[in-house]
């Protein structure tokens, strides 16, 4: 059964801004995560992927991550948020990659993915080029 656009905004609110869900989930107090991790991806996700799965490893390549409130991702609205901000990566020194994917995570490592998608086009990355995601760029849907 699909979720209405409303419960998919605060779902989106409660993991990308840290917003309470009124009468139903609040932020963790203790030591809630600040940061959302973005990684890019040489194959197309999968459900049971990690956020280490098929990761870009070209040379000076590293996760980045984008502030967990609405500094970071925008507002939900329509059951979609946004990068609020660009999101530039490293630079690629000597070995590149081809980019297929990206995904969201709440850690460094073999951690849990929160969301997966393939880009629209695909990004060849070698020596002095440098992954970036305009403001926008970068849309996460529930559905």
């Amino acid at each position: 059964m699909p979720k209405s656009t409303s419960i998919c905004d605060n779902f989106l609110a409660l993991l990308y801004n840290a917003t309470t869900w009124a009468n139903v989930a609040i932020n963790a107090t203790a030591a809630p995560i600040t940061d959302i991790y973005l990684a890019l991806a040489t194959v197309t996700g999968a459900p049971a992927d990690t956020m280490s799965t098929n990761e870009a490893t070209y040379t000076n390549y590293v996760r980045k991550t984008v502030v967990r409130s609405t500094l970071g991702w925008t507002a939900p609205s329509g059951a979609s948020t946004s990068n609020a901000a660009a999101v530039d990566f490293a630079q690629c020194g000597v070995t590149g990659n081809t980019i297929v994917a990206a995904k969201t995570g709440k850690a460094v490592g073999a951690s849990e993915v929160f969301h997966y998608g393939d880009l629209n086009a695909s990004i060849a990355v070698s020596s002095l080029i440098r992954p970036t995601f305009d403001i926008g760029a970068i849309t996460i849907t529930e559905a």
